[in-house]
């Protein structure tokens, strides 16, 4: 990682839907249990923070950097600094999670 960019933070609200209709029994418990999985396939430049989306108000996905919230202008154009896609990224978030939720429920 490149000690001169400060890492992008990535706060990735998870709908406690995706986890079924007792989806809110065990968001946070999810949340807390892929943490670390998705963690360590994450690109060096950013880090995912996956916390339960119990407020529809706030977007599903939101960028901070140094302790201040980008817009999504902002976060494209650090994305664009490591040749990233935000979009591509989140759609392997999102492949990632659905194979976590089999692993969380022990489907295989």
């Amino acid at each position: 990682m490149n000690s001169n960019k400060p890492v992008l933070e990535v706060i990735y609200r998870v709908e406690p839907g995706c986890l079924g209709p007792q989806g809110k029994d065990y968001i946070e418990d999810f949340c807390n249990f892929s943490q670390p999985l998705v963690t360590a396939h994450t690109a060096g430049f950013m880090r995912w923070i996956l916390v339960p989306r119990f407020d529809k108000s706030l977007p599903e996905m939101q960028c901070t950097l140094s302790g201040r919230t980008l817009t999504a202008e902002q976060a494209k154009r650090y994305f664009a600094l490591f040749q990233a896609d935000a979009d591509e990224l989140e759609a392997e978030l999102n492949e990632q999670l659905t194979l976590l939720i089999d692993q969380y429920f022990g489907r295989w």
